[in-house]
């Protein structure tokens, strides 16, 4: 006992803070938090009330980077096993799961504290019950469970415009659930690029992604029937007036690319040339597509105004 608490002791002390700085995923967590912008923009028509933008943004930010911890901490054998993720710092041993576990809990007490006291409750309870779906029924339970877990789960991951649209105005709104419907629907054919990708990876880890399960070329085909939907799914908010013509202008052309890309490599096969380029364009399109968002609410203002 004694050993294994002055090996705890040890990791920490030499833990460097890029350890800790891994732990949170922030490439992801980034995208969360802009995503989680947007949808506070979109839910006013003129400026963001400073604090909601502030503590709203550091708040969700925080939560992500705990619920990221604990995945590191619940995937670290997995982890080991797999090409793409054996350098992180739990399975090289650079920083010990205790550590990690202290670290993400910290993290999520100060997130949910700043959105519950200087945001609101209703933001502070959807943005734990995200980070409860991602962290605990994803990671522990679906992630090994059946290879829809990317569909299933992907309900946790839409969560941030949610947040974002609650944390300015307290409440739910229509047009914040279509934000969550693209990213729900962007998720699948994400994700499934990756995997098809790194397919021998999850098989050799006995992750059951759907590649590994029902074979790569059932996968391509679900990825392009599902960049399909989120490509009409992407039309809603123009069709139910929530946004104008610059962002269905915006939307077609990129969900253009991502479904060039998928039939690419529905109609090649060639994982190798297509798989990482769509999994690649599908983050910079989500970007996009929500920075298009942005501009499509705010451009008409300003030119009234200098009009």
């Amino acid at each position: 006992m004694a050993h294994t608490i002055a090996k705890m002791m040890t990791a920490g002390v030499r833990a460097h803070w890029r350890d800790y700085y891994e732990l949170c995923k922030p490439r992801v967590v980034a995208l969360i938090v802009f995503t989680a912008m947007v949808g506070m923009f979109l839910a006013t028509p003129g400026m963001v009330p400073l604090d909601a933008f502030v503590f709203g943004s550091l708040g969700i930010a925080l939560s992500a980077a705990s619920a990221a911890a604990v995945n590191h901490v619940v995937d670290q054998k997995v982890d080991a096993v797999m090409a793409r993720t054996r350098g992180r710092p739990l399975p090289t041993g650079h920083l010990h799961r205790g550590y990690a576990l202290a670290f993400a809990f910290a993290l999520g007490v100060v997130g949910m504290g700043m959105l519950t006291w200087l945001v609101n409750p209703l933001t502070a309870w959807l943005t734990f019950a995200s980070l409860i779906g991602y962290a605990v029924i994803y990671t522990l339970f679906l992630k090994r469970a059946t290879p829809q877990n990317i569909v299933i789960g992907g309900a946790a991951g839409a969560a941030p415009p949610v947040l974002g649209w609650t944390a300015v105005t307290g409440s739910l709104h229509p047009h914040a659930l279509l934000l969550f419907l693209i990213i729900f629907a962007w998720t699948p054919p994400h994700f499934w690029a990756l995997a098809i990708a790194k397919y021998k990876d999850y098989a050799q880890a006995e992750i059951p992604m759907l590649p590994v399960t029902h074979g790569v070329a059932l996968t391509r085909l679900h990825l392009l029937l599902y960049t399909v939907i989120l490509v009409l799914v992407t039309l809603l908010p123009f069709a139910t007036g929530m946004s104008g013509w610059l962002y269905l202008a915006g939307a077609l052309v990129l969900g253009g690319v991502f479904l060039g890309y998928a039939v690419a490599l529905y109609a090649t096969g060639d994982d190798r040339r297509f798989a990482m380029r769509t999994f690649g364009y599908s983050i910079v399109y989500l970007m996009a597509l929500f920075a298009v968002l942005f501009l499509d609410h705010y451009l008409p203002q300003l030119g009234g105004m200098l009009g």
